[in-house]
């Protein structure tokens, strides 16, 4: 298959997570024919019931190739325009599986052997195959992460803070407001004063932004409220430690924040010859936490069209990607 016919086949394959059996399977079956003809090896390596990541490899590795098999919601297949390929995952990231396949198997052909190439699940919702994967190193110093960056090598990429902001009140009836306490009133004054929370800024990440992403609560139009919630996201440059302090004390004595998940930022490295990009998103990177070499971000397609109903990949950009995976693997064999 050309790296368009690949990108297509593991589109129209549904792995919205944490359903990526199928397309591990598809993948593996995949590397398993390379691998047999090149003297490889392939591990389908734990990681749930149902679920594992898809490693290839050949001599021991110093360079890996590495991105995530599972999409977001909702799954849709794939088409071409000729100048796109649409689809979900088409970006996001499974044209970067196909691109990092074909440019291991063109390496292969020019002798270039301790190379791999590692494929994991659930991404999208907690770095479930990351976090497995870091726990089975195999010598790699360099770790080639793909995600949509327009080809550029990424100098950075910000990190996530997330919050469950919760608050109880007590029921009553709405003509007798005095009776209750609204969980939402005071779930509302709390959100208004982690809106207030100053967010730090990097001089390469730029500022930290905040998201409230779901709010819910509430029985009845003509009930005082007892409960209500809110999820909200921070994208992080730095640590987050400061954020995390400020938002707890922004809610007390009206709500309790509940930490779901912080990924801190990165500041990556630039390699002579490559363009280079700064990214508002979180990465599989932090969950490897260096265990397979030492971090690199770079992919075809943009992040702007990922997560969305036009996602899509530039064909041009996948045939780009070949030769800078290529490149990258040589320039890095020789660190």
């Amino acid at each position: 298959m050309n790296v368009f016919e690949l990108t297509r086949a593991l589109v129209d394959i549904d792995s919205v997570t944490p359903n990526e059996k199928n397309v591990g399977e598809y993948l593996a079956a995949n590397l398993e024919t390379l691998a047999a003809r090149t003297g490889g090896l392939v591990e389908r390596m734990a990681v749930e019931p149902e679920r594992f990541n898809v490693l290839a490899y050949w001599d021991p590795p110093v360079v890996t190739l590495s991105t995530h098999m599972d999409t977001v919601p909702p799954f849709f297949p794939s088409r071409d325009d000729g100048e796109f390929l649409w689809g979900r995952g088409a970006c996001d990231t499974k044209g970067i599986i196909a691109s990092m396949i074909l440019a291991v198997q063109a390496l292969l052909s020019e002798g270039v052997r301790n190379v791999a190439l590692l494929f994991v699940v659930g991404e999208e919702r907690n770095s479930a195959g990351a976090y497995a994967a870091a726990r089975e190193p195999r010598g790699s110093r360099f770790l080639i992460n793909g995600e949509p960056t327009e080809n550029k090598l990424a100098l950075g990429s910000k990190g996530a803070l997330r919050f469950e902001i919760v608050s109880n009140g007590r029921m009553a009836h709405s003509a007798y407001p005095h009776l209750g306490e609204s969980a939402i009133e005071k779930l509302l004054d709390a959100l208004e004063r982690v809106r207030r929370v100053p967010m730090p800024s990097d001089a390469i990440l730029g500022a930290s932004t905040l998201n409230i992403g779901t709010i819910q609560g509430g029985r009845a139009p003509n009930v005082i409220p007892d409960h209500a919630s809110a999820e909200i996201m921070i994208r992080l440059v730095d640590s987050g430690d400061g954020l995390r302090a400020a938002i707890g004390e922004a809610v007390r004595g009206s709500a309790e924040a509940h930490e779901v998940l912080v990924i801190p930022a990165l500041h990556l490295v630039a390699v002579e010859g490559f363009e280079t990009t700064v990214v508002s998103y979180t990465t599989d990177i932090p969950a490897f936490n260096g265990s397979w070499g030492r971090p690199l971000l770079i992919g075809p397609g943009s992040i702007h069209y990922a997560h969305t109903d036009e996602e899509r990949v530039p064909k041009a950009e996948l045939i780009e990607a070949i030769g800078l995976y290529k490149q990258l693997v040589r320039q890095l064999i020789q660190t």
